[in-house]
C-alpha cells in the first residue's frame, strides 16, 4: 500500500490496483500539488461536509465514475447531483473490494456552503475514517476538536499511519494533536490541516517534537509512505 499526501487534509491511498482519494480539496488548495482537472480516482472518501473537505468531489467523481463514500447525509446530498454513493454512519463499517472503511466519530461541523445563493446545507455528522487494507490500517482523523475516545480508537485499532489535524482554531491545535497521537498509539503520525488559509498556520516540527523519536513525520505534498 502506498499512502501519500496532498496538503490540507488531501490524502490519497493506492492499493489492490484501485486509487482512494480522501477530502480531495484541490482547486482553492495552494499547498495541492493535483489536479482536479486530471487526477484519477477509483474511490473518494469524505470524512465532512465543509467546501474545504469535499472539495472537487463533483468533478474527480464524474469524471471518473468514482464511487463516493461519506456519512449518510452528505451521501444523499451528493446522489442528488448525480454521483454514485456509499452511505455510512459513525460506528458502521463495510468490507468494500477495495478494503475496509469504518467511520468514526469527530467532534466539529458539517455543512456545505452554496456561496451564489448564500445557503448552508446540512450535512449530517463529521466523522473521522479508519480504513484497512492489505494487513494495514491508516486513521484519517479528518477535522475534530481533542475528545477522549480517541483512546478507545487507539486501544481497539492497530493502526499504523495516523493523520491528525494541527492548525487550530478550527480542529486541535499542536499541542492537543500531540496527546491525541499518544492516545491513538500509531506507528506514524503526520500532521495535516494547516497552512491553507493565515488562521491555521502552524509550523508543524511543533508538533512533531512533541512526539517519540521516530512516530510523527512532516510530509511535503507528493511525498510518499510505504506501509
Amino acid at each position: 500500500m502506498e499512502v501519500s499526501y496532498h496538503g490540507h487534509s488531501v490524502v490519497k491511498i493506492e492499493t489492490a490496483g484501485k486509487t482512494i482519494l480522501i477530502d480531495p480539496f484541490m482547486n482553492g488548495n495552494e499547498n495541492c500539488d493535483l489536479n482536479a482537472d486530471d487526477v484519477k480516482a477509483d474511490v473518494i472518501l469524505l470524512t465532512h461536509g465543509h467546501n474545504d473537505h469535499v472539495g472537487d468531489t463533483e468533478t474527480i467523481a464524474k469524471r471518473n465514475h468514482a464511487l463516493v463514500v461519506a456519512p449518510n447525509e452528505l451521501a444523499v446530498y451528493l446522489a442528488f447531483k448525480g454521483l454514485n454513493t456509499h452511505p455510512m454512519h459513525i460506528g458502521g463499517s463495510y468490507q468494500f473490494d477495495f478494503g475496509r472503511v469504518k467511520y468514526t466519530p469527530a467532534f466539529h461541523g458539517s455543512s456545505f456552503v452554496e456561496e451564489e445563493s448564500q445557503n448552508i446545507v446540512y450535512t449530517g455528522m463529521p466523522a473521522g475514517i479508519l480504513f484497512t487494507a492489505e494487513g494495514k490500517t491508516v486513521y484519517h482523523a479528518g477535522d475534530t476538536g481533542l475528545f477522549s475516545d480517541l483512546k478507545m480508537i487507539g486501544e481497539l485499532n492497530e493502526i499504523d499511519l495516523a493523520f491528525l489535524p494541527i492548525g487550530d482554531n478550527f480542529t486541535m491545535g499542536p499541542e492537543d494533536a500531540a496527546l491525541a497521537a499518544e492516545w491513538l498509539k500509531a506507528k506514524r503520525v503526520v500532521p495535516i490541516h494547516y497552512n491553507t488559509f493565515p488562521v491555521i498556520e502552524q509550523d508543524p516540527r511543533t508538533f512533531v517534537d512533541q512526539l517519540k523519536p521516530g512516530i510523527g513525520k512532516v510530509m511535503k505534498p507528493g511525498d510518499i509512505i510505504r506501509l
